[in-house]
């Protein structure tokens, strides 16, 4: 059994940023790791790919030979993809069985949304293939300084939720940036926790988005937020972490919600054994007690990160110091 993420989101939402970060945080947490690369116009990788699906098929041979535009080459990509399942299958039989994976996904949202191929090789990946995988959904932070983009982007969150029917953790990227779009109207936990989202619609009616307000269609306006409004309240399904991939406590945090999502939390050993199969003592605590332990051997080994030496497949220099966490003595 093998878990990981799959990692979605709109373009220049930092999908391989984030990609790269967790890649270098779990090594150096002393987890094997294999990145997936399944954008076929994704051609410069800051990470190392160990299966890339420009391997089977690239953007730039589609768009040539089929004389199709970039969202029509990628739409084609992604059902050859689909019709050769086979190839990914031999790629990931490939790769030691304690591997964590990460699939770093092309950004078209329609992919997300309604796109069957998408769904379909997600499908065979949790059900045929047996993976535990939490779908990562990373927004850009910025969209919470405009109420519109905000509502659009929980929208397409709720979307890529039922589509998936995975376990799901939306993220709002580069933190960091969002100072640069002003002041929030709203607290942070308003847009992470998605609280009453009624307190946005007399800013988007405001907006009119490009309509006066007497003109008759403004009134339709009204009814049109408050309807998804109300839409995305009734599923009650969205929620946001923040993050910002420089900072070691916010890529933990991520990490410890993503892993308990799919599973891994509970896993103690990397073979994919349970924590019952430990010691005799948490077997006879009960299962709660198993789970207590495996969350805490868990967080152990996330605390615990340290440098390693000769045995590294990467040089240490390769792996950012933000993610090594200090020690008593280093302080």
């Amino acid at each position: 059994m093998n878990f990981g993420q799959l990692v979605i989101g709109p373009p220049g939402s930092g999908k391989t940023t984030y990609c790269h970060a967790m890649q270098q945080m779990l090594e150096a947490n002393g987890r094997r790791v294999c990145v997936v690369n399944l954008d076929p116009a994704n051609d410069a990788l800051p990470y190392r790919a160990t299966i890339d699906v420009s391997d089977l098929i690239t953007m730039e041979e589609v768009m040539d030979a089929m004389q199709l535009g970039p969202n029509g080459g990628l739409l084609y990509c992604v059902d050859y993809l689909e019709k050769n399942l086979a190839w990914l299958k031999k790629r990931i039989k490939e790769q030691p069985a304690d591997s964590y994976f990460l699939f770093d996904l092309p950004g078209q949202v329609e992919l997300y949304t309604h796109h069957a191929s998408m769904k379909k090789i997600v499908t065979k990946l949790t059900q045929a293939w047996r993976m535990k995988l939490t779908c990562v959904h990373l927004v850009d932070s910025h969209h919470c300084s405009d109420s519109s983009k905000f509502l659009s982007v929980v929208l397409l969150s709720l979307c890529s939720m039922t589509q998936f029917e995975l376990p799901h953790v939306n993220l709002l990227s580069k933190l960091d940036l969002m100072e640069q779009y002003g002041e929030l109207e709203f607290g942070m936990d308003f847009y992470t926790d998605v609280m009453d989202l009624s307190y946005l619609l007399p800013r988007l009616n405001r907006q009119q988005g490009g309509v006066s307000a007497s003109h008759p269609l403004s009134q339709k306006f009204h009814k049109l937020n408050a309807a998804i409004a109300e839409l995305i309240e009734s599923y009650n399904l969205v929620s946001f972490l923040p993050l910002d991939v420089r900072n070691r406590e916010m890529m933990a945090a991520a990490l410890q919600v993503i892993d308990k999502a799919n599973g891994c939390i509970y896993v103690t050993n990397p073979n994919g054994s349970s924590s019952s199969s430990g010691s005799s003592g948490s077997s006879s605590n009960g299962t709660g007690a198993s789970q207590s332990n495996a969350q805490d051997s868990w967080q152990q080994r996330l605390l615990n990160m340290v440098h390693k030496t000769q045995q590294d497949e990467m040089p240490i220099m390769d792996i950012q110091e933000k993610y090594i966490p200090r020690t008593t003595k280093d302080t």
